[in-house]
């Protein structure tokens, strides 16, 4: 098998990787595919198996890259989040794209402009991002009103310091240089894997964390000790469904509280 032929192996084998969890009624969820906003951008709504408006989490995506602009959101990994999320009775929506901070928001106020017919609770939302989205997902909180959002959980994941290391794999940095106390305080949890190899990664997010407990932000940490960067697809253990457990509860309190 060429090098190539051995990249496209291994490109096709992360796409189709799940979430090593799975709950009752995953497999029965609605989705509402190919669902338009903005300028010729396309959402689909995996629908909460609970009684709508219903808590709304947003999966956000960083990669300035057209091969990742239309493909993320039908990755398994989104697929079968989407599906926990919505078994766990909150809506989940993911999207295609063409510019990662631009579209993000033209989709956000879409989502909230419908909140209704979609079945949305505007007043719950949510943010989910991992790896070389965070950075993204960060923005964003940072440039909406400090009451757009009731939490975000952040899974592995480079964060307001993006390495030039990590410019390799196209990762957008639209927060680079932005202080931490631009980010409102909202319910953050930020999941760690302990052996993640990817350059810089943790450092990146030790700094966040490091930064966020001096201000005395309201910060979660999950330390996934051994783990490997996207534990949840690549690990199949106990102690990773733990976790995707523990990222379902997070978001379900924060959303419904109150």
């Amino acid at each position: 098998m060429s090098d190539d032929e051995e990249r496209a192996r291994r490109v096709a084998e992360v796409v189709r990787k799940t979430a090593v969890l799975e709950l009752p009624g995953m497999a029965e969820i609605e989705v509402k595919s190919e669902q338009r906003y903005g300028e010729g951008g396309t959402f689909d709504l995996y629908v909460a198996a609970h009684a709508a408006p219903a808590p709304t989490v947003l999966f956000v995506y960083g990669f300035p890259d057209a091969r990742f602009a239309q493909g993320l959101r039908k990755m398994g990994a989104y697929a079968s989040w989407g599906r926990l999320l919505a078994a766990s009775g909150m809506n989940a929506v993911a999207y295609s794209y063409v510019d990662p901070v631009r579209d993000l928001a033209a989709l956000l106020g879409h989502l909230r402009e419908h909140a209704g017919p979609l079945g949305i609770d505007r007043s719950r939302l949510g943010i989910w991002a991992a790896s070389g989205n965070a950075p993204t997902a960060l923005h964003l909180l940072m440039t909406q009103p400090p009451d757009t959002f009731r939490a975000a959980a952040l899974l592995y994941g480079y964060m307001l310091d993006v390495p030039p290391a990590a410019e390799q794999f196209g990762i957008g940095a639209p927060a680079r240089g932005r202080p931490i106390e631009d980010l409102p305080r909202l319910p953050l949890l930020v999941v760690r894997a302990g052996q993640d190899q990817t350059p810089l990664l943790n450092a990146s997010l030790d700094a966040f964390v490091s930064a966020a407990l001096a201000r005395d932000l309201p910060l979660t940490v999950i330390n996934q000790a051994g783990a490997p960067h996207s534990f949840d697809l690549f690990d199949d253990s106990e102690g990773s469904r733990s976790t995707i457990r523990a990222v379902l509860r997070f978001l379900r309190e924060q959303l419904t509280a109150g």
